[in-house]
């Protein structure tokens, strides 16, 4: 019989909440992750796929750079979403799974992903990203990274409910440099990790709470699952780890650790 304090394994299902939120937040990503893969190759005029494209930040960004663009997405309501936005008529939209796209060997110059592949079974989706490429193409993308601070948005999340069953993968291994290296390694050269650091900022802790409860679709989903003394715990820990980042009039500002991945398919 599950149990009511642990979340499902299953796969989260970003149809829940509002994608759109999260997105518009991490835009500035993505628009750093096309642009550092085409300062390492010129995407103009060249084929790019945005694997777990979302809504399509990326790829509408590498569309506009003048590259010819397939967005893939897993989730159909995204990429409705995406396929409905200014520039969408420039990008083929894909609705399969990041690890099993189905679309041709060796048909990409380039790969990236915002924030996305990083919630993909590993193995399976670097076999697909090196399948896709051309010989050496490029493979460019985000993830988060561990933050010794521990993050309002996640940290909560442990303290509540326990760490992850072992064995498991989490997006933020992929933040990891050594985690990089040996997944990347056979498949790929010059492997590049750049680190930076994003803002995430709400209007008040009572806002911040309501991006978790109503709109980030990992938090919804996992929410969702939960019983409702154990939402409630959670929900109370989130609330209190982000009134630690509020200021005098209440807004709440914070950094989170992030990197762009970049490296080029072996020949």
């Amino acid at each position: 019989m599950p149990d009511p304090q642990r979340p499902d394994p299953r796969p989260t299902n970003w149809a829940a909440g509002r994608y759109q939120a999260v997105a518009e937040r991490i835009a500035v990503i993505a628009g750093e992750v096309v642009a550092t893969a085409d300062a390492l190759r010129p995407i103009r005029e060249t084929t790019l796929v945005d694997l777990a494209c979302g809504t399509g930040s990326a790829a509408l960004a590498a569309a506009e750079a003048g590259a010819r663009v397939t967005g893939v997405d897993l989730t159909a309501e995204l990429i409705a979403i995406a396929s409905g936005r200014p520039g969408a008529d420039a990008v083929r939209w894909v609705v399969a799974d990041a690890a099993r796209t189905s679309l041709p060997d060796g048909g990409f110059d380039t790969v990236v992903s915002n924030m996305g592949i990083i919630f993909v079974e590993p193995t399976s989706l670097i076999a697909e990203v090196r399948r896709l490429l051309t010989p050496g193409g490029v493979f460019a993308f985000s993830t988060w990274v561990r933050d010794g601070a521990g993050s309002p948005l996640f940290t909560p999340i442990v303290e509540t409910l326990g760490q992850p069953p072992a064995g498991a993968y989490s997006p933020d291994q992929w933040g990891d440099l050594d985690v990089v290296h040996s997944r990347l390694g056979a498949a790929f050269d010059n492997v590049q990790f750049e680190s930076g650091s994003h803002t995430w900022q709400f209007a008040s802790v009572e806002s911040a709470v309501r991006f978790i409860s109503d709109e980030s679709p990992m938090h919804v989903h996992l929410l969702s699952q939960l019983d409702e003394t154990t939402r409630g715990r959670l929900l109370d820990a989130f609330t209190g780890a982000l009134s630690t980042h509020a200021d005098s009039a209440g807004q709440v500002a914070f950094e989170a650790p992030y990197a762009v991945v970049t490296a080029h398919r072996a020949h």
